[in-house]
């Protein structure tokens, strides 16, 4: 109990929830080859498409059945379309799965997938290089449940192109028994327990939006002196040994194997691990404020016309209310679906008051959003972020 009361109310919540969770790391890398072979081959023509639907999404964003080893609402989607959905966990960061895309997506040929779902700001650069497909709305009639909040994103004013999949805080991450009193500022982070076992992201808006919050910038209006500054500060702290990694997803798997004691990480792989793991995990909105972003349903530009009608119809399923309850029950992220938090209180009500799922203005109001950057700038800041990493 002593070690249960050490743990923030929301993992405490989760821990108690009921709600089969299983930290899948350890399938991902060949549910990751099967997607890569798929990435490689063809496909792409529509009579095979008519039946199927190839969906690559990140690693724990999906509810998972332990004994059974399927995602449950997968399951029913394919029992009532009849379509054959193959899911993929082939996402680990966004730059090297759109490495892996983008040549076929240049060329117009299928890179084998039929919905991705990139982050915002990837989303965005999909959609300004022609590489996304627009939907036919009267087919995701469901799309109308989207928070408010979320409607009209700069890059999607209109949501043609993207519905939000899951909403993302980025903060810190911690091993409770290496650090029993948390980790909620820059200085709790990097404690002397955690040095050289401090992980951070690979993506630059949260790993280097989390630092400025640190150091008082708005990340909103951030200039390229601060964020450079950033960059530097992750760059001195990596050569001084305190960071010994910049990673995707695969940091989770860091800090179960006890490489890593803190982490700048996100929200629900956080609780998925204090879940599995008897709450040694947890995880916290840093003082100075956290980041906030969303992951994308994409169709992209290569699908078939076949391989789109059945990627709207598994958009406008997971748009239903009371399937997205049962997702974020289990990925413990945002959830962007008007209607779900009811539907929450039915099935695990000690989550429907979770701030970290259905956040109230007082957690939003510490939640930061990186502002949009120019090409130019994207180039630029990204090479630098590239370069204090040592690549």
């Amino acid at each position: 109990m002593a070690k249960e009361r050490s743990l923030s109310a929301e993992a405490q919540s989760i821990l108690k929830s009921g709600i089969s969770r299983r930290a899948v790391l350890a399938g991902a890398g060949g549910l990751g080859a099967v997607g890569l072979l798929a990435a490689c081959g063809g496909g792409g023509d529509d009579a095979a498409a008519e039946n199927s639907l190839r969906w690559g999404n990140w690693p724990l964003y999906l509810d998972f059945d332990e004994d059974s080893k399927t995602y449950p609402t997968l399951e029913k989607f394919k029992t009532q379309t009849g379509i054959d959905a193959q899911y993929f966990e082939d996402y680990n960061d966004n730059d090297e799965f759109f490495g892996k895309v983008q040549a076929q997506l240049k060329l117009g040929e299928d890179i084998g997938y039929d919905v991705v779902t990139p982050t915002d700001w990837m989303a965005a650069r999909w959609i300004r290089l022609g590489y996304t497909q627009k939907y036919d709305l009267a087919n995701i009639p469901n799309h109308v449940n989207i928070l408010d909040s979320l409607k009209s994103p700069s890059y999607d004013p209109m949501r043609e192109s993207t519905l939000t999949w899951q909403g993302i805080m980025a903060g810190f991450g911690w091993n409770t028994e290496k650090n029993p009193k948390g980790v909620r500022t820059i200085e709790d982070l990097f404690s002397p327990q955690n040095k050289g076992k401090i992980v951070v992201l690979s993506e630059m808006r949260d790993t280097i939006g989390v630092i400025l919050l640190s150091q008082g910038v708005d990340i909103t209006k951030v200039t390229e002196d601060q964020y450079m500054n950033a960059v530097d500060f992750m760059a001195k702290k990596i050569a001084d040994g305190w960071i010994r990694g910049v990673k995707g997803n695969e940091y989770a798997e860091d800090l179960t194997s006890g490489d890593a004691t803190a982490v700048i990480g996100w929200s629900g792989d956080m609780f998925i691990l204090a879940s599995e793991n008897e709450g040694k995990f947890d995880f916290a909105i840093p003082e100075s404020g956290g980041t906030i972003s969303g992951d994308n349903l994409v169709i992209p530009s290569t699908a078939s016309p076949g391989g789109k009608a059945n990627a709207e119809k598994l958009i406008n399923y997971y748009y239903d209310p009371v399937v997205a309850a049962e997702v974020a029950a289990y990925v413990n992220y945002v959830c962007p679906v008007k209607g779900a938090q009811a539907e929450m209180e039915k099935i695990a009500p000690e989550l429907a008051t979770s701030e970290y799922i259905f956040p109230t203005q007082v957690t939003s109001s510490r939640l930061n959003v990186f502002r949009s950057l120019t090409p130019d700038e994207e180039t630029k800041w990204a090479e630098a972020f590239q370069q204090a990493q040592g690549n």
